[in-house]
């Protein structure tokens, strides 16, 4: 009997983790070819460390002009480079990562051109969540 009463708790705890692992999935969705040939078509060479980390891929490649660059690349194949310019403020990601149900919201840094910040799911796990530079679109969410 009390097994059959803990099912709906375990129900809900699954549901619960659910939104966090099906980002990291999706992200994943794109294959380690499929973000080589994206950057290739973009104009990107010597494309090198390709990895999945944070939610997103990361590498550093050479830009048409010649320069060594930082990129990540988001679910939907957007690449974010390290020299964008962001048109948010740290205060205006914690607004936005707060909005979309986050709280405790810390540590909100920009890096690679992609904005990071640590927070806590509405379950009290902690994540790491990333916001895209230019509109504040959630693009990644990670556990911590």
């Amino acid at each position: 009997m009390n097994m059959i009463r803990a099912l709906p708790f375990a129900l809900l705890a699954a549901i619960a983790a659910a939104p966090s692992f099906a980002a990291d999935r999706k992200a994943e969705a794109l294959t380690e070819p499929q973000v080589r040939e994206l950057l290739t078509k973009q104009g990107y060479t010597r494309i090198d460390d390709l990895e999945f980390e944070d939610g997103m891929w990361e590498t550093d490649a050479t830009s048409a002009d010649g320069n060594r660059i930082d990129l990540r690349v988001d679910s939907a194949g957007k690449v974010y480079a390290e020299d964008v310019v962001s048109n948010l403020t740290a205060e205006d990601v914690k607004a936005k990562v707060t909005a979309a149900g986050y709280s405790k919201v810390h540590d909100v840094d920009y890096d690679d051109g992609v904005w990071k910040a640590e927070a806590e799911r509405d379950d009290g796990k902690n994540v790491e969540v990333r916001v895209d530079a230019k509109d504040g679109r959630i693009l990644a969410v990670e556990n911590d």
